[in-house]
């Protein structure tokens, strides 16, 4: 994979490719390739502060030369990294694989008559993660005083990254060839927000102690780091975010219900005008409510997810007369920081006989699902989304922290992150979905009405399989490894959890016996037991006979009164 950034500090560059790392992982820096007077001049010895400045002052000899003033920098930086599971390659073939790609970016190719950049590839172990990787740094003004070009490159090295996979026999990224991508996640994001709330807490314990403790500004760098480091969380600031948007525009019947769940679930919400419009809505950006004295830190909707975008958002809502005015006045409303305009179906609980309604609904769309041709790539993305929707929503509903279904919910969605919009769910015929999803967004923290989503997860499980499936048959065999070995497990522990349902018999006469006074229930009881007996063997079809009793003959005394009687 390739990683793209750009500077104007060759020096700064090298010295921390030679140098530790942020956390002691850079062992060994030496140089694997570079242009052919820098590899005259060093071998692959490992390299130290000063070979890293010699080699900065080389590679920004050109520049400095000619004066030539780069606009966003002269450093042009890429890494290059494998998975982990590829395991570790030679330094021969890094050689290789750094000449070929910085030929591909024409930055100093042979066959080409401009100049050549001076460039070198430098490899220092494994990240922390465990990826063999190694890191080309170019200067971009060529050995003739001319800037070589960069435009689209970021795109350009994608290209040469995938030319690359199928020369050197390496796993080739499927997502590309399926035509979707997941956003990435930068460490700085997490540092930033770790920063954020350590400084807020020193100097929230710093005014209430009333003590003479240095500003923030003022502390120690050494102290501040560690400040830093005890705020360090193993979750993902987007990816939280993300489950909670995803949830909420799932379970939302229009755009405006969308707004209204994204504040009932504590998120700030930030619309983006037209141009000098206060009514034309194009996109919006969210932010978790920050603690006291911390600084929201906002996230635009294309960031949290392709498929979290609100023209594709969107797609899911039905387009009325009136529900762009409605939205627009909740996006408002939500910006001001006032109370809601029109509060709707997420301020009131479900009726009950929806949950049978809609499980049914769920069992006829799998049983559906197995008609679509497995190539249909936007109809299955469209149900990856839904699906990933309905488990955020749950997880949102019944989670405190983020858990398997959270889990499950991201890493479904990553089948949804098309590089183009997929099918509306009314079209694909897929909305029962969505309906699952508002249902689940109301189910009661404690564990309340866990009979009715034991049920219903039998459903979404089915709906997971299904898209497993079609991962198989497109040959997406990262994506379906993670959903067989990662979404499963996590999903059977959330169902084994669950109590099993009950028959429909049992719950009907449940429903009936709620009420029964004591009296009434005894009764129930006897007639129910009476049902047990094995039933009487047929008799004959003809009425038994009736016969009076005759009269008894008595002897003595007043036996026969005759006229008397």
């Amino acid at each position: 994979m390739p990683n793209v950034t750009r500077g104007d500090r060759m020096s700064g560059l090298l010295t921390y490719l030679a140098g530790p790392g942020r956390s002691n992982e850079h062992a060994e820096p030496h140089l694997v390739a570079g242009d052919s007077a820098v590899m005259a001049w060093h071998d692959d010895a490992e390299l130290g502060r000063d070979a890293a400045l010699s080699i900065a002052r080389h590679l920004d000899k050109p520049r400095a030369a000619f004066g030539v003033d780069v606009p966003g920098g002269p450093v042009w930086h890429c890494s290059l990294s494998l998975r982990a599971e590829e395991g570790l390659r030679t330094d021969e073939e890094w050689r290789d694989i750094a000449n070929d790609f910085v030929k591909a970016m024409e930055f100093d190719d042979p066959d080409n008559p401009r100049a050549p950049c001076r460039w070198v590839a430098i490899r220092h172990g494994v990240s922390t993660n465990g990826n063999d990787h190694i890191h080309i740094a170019v200067n971009l003004v060529r050995e003739d005083g001319t800037k070589a070009s960069v435009h689209n490159d970021f795109h350009r090295a994608q290209v040469a990254a995938r030319a690359l996979e199928v020369k050197y026999g390496l796993e080739q990224l499927e997502s590309s060839q399926a035509e979707r991508s997941t956003r990435g996640y930068d460490p700085a994001e997490r540092e930033a927000q770790a920063r954020s709330r350590a400084r807020a807490k020193y100097e929230r314990d710093r005014t209430t102690a009333s003590s003479t403790a240095p500003a923030w500004e003022l502390l120690d760098g050494a102290d501040r780091q560690a400040r830093i480091a005890s705020e360090l969380r193993a979750d993902q600031p987007r990816q939280m975010l993300a489950v909670k948007v995803r949830g909420c525009a799932t379970a939302a019947s229009d755009e405006g219900e969308f707004v209204r769940r994204m504040r009932r679930s504590g998120l700030l919400v930030r619309p983006r005008f037209a141009d000098g419009r206060t009514d034309v809505i194009t996109g919006y950006s969210v932010a978790e409510r920050p603690q006291a004295g911390e600084r929201p830190i906002w996230y635009g909707g294309g960031h949290l997810g392709r498929d979290l975008t609100l023209p594709r958002l969107r797609d899911g809502w039905p387009d009325t007369p009136t529900g762009a005015s409605d939205a627009a006045a909740e996006w408002n409303a939500a910006k001001r920081g006032r109370r809601v305009v029109a509060p709707g179906q997420e301020a009131h609980e479900p009726d009950p006989e929806l949950w049978s309604r809609r499980n049914d609904e769920l069992r006829e769309l799998v049983d559906r699902m197995r008609s679509v041709p497995v190539d249909d790539r936007d109809t299955w993305a469209t149900v990856a989304r839904q699906t990933a929707g309905a488990f955020a929503a749950w997880s949102n509903a019944t989670e405190e922290t983020p858990g398997d279904l959270a889990a499950a919910s991201e890493a479904l969605s990553r089948s949804a992150q098309t590089y183009g919009r997929t099918v509306r769910p009314h079209q694909a015929r897929t909305t029962a979905i969505s309906d699952a999803a508002m249902l689940l967004a109301s189910a009661a923290r404690g564990g309340q009405g866990t009979v009715a989503q034991a049920a219903m997860i039998r459903q979404l499980l089915r709906l997971a399989q299904a898209v497993y499936e079609a991962s198989v048959a497109a040959q997406q065999a990262r994506q379906a490894r993670l959903l067989a070995e990662d979404v499963r497990p996590r999903l059977t522990r959330v169902r084994d959890a669950l109590p099993a349902p009950a028959t429909a018999g049992a719950v009907a006469t449940a429903e009936r016996t709620r009420t029964l006074d004591p009296e009434t229930q005894a009764m129930l009881d006897r007639l129910q037991a009476g049902q047990a007996k094995p039933a009487a063997e047929a008799g004959s079809p003809l009425p038994n006979p009736i016969e009076p009793a005759r009269p008894r003959e008595t002897t003595g005394p007043g036996a026969d009164r005759g006229p008397e009687r």
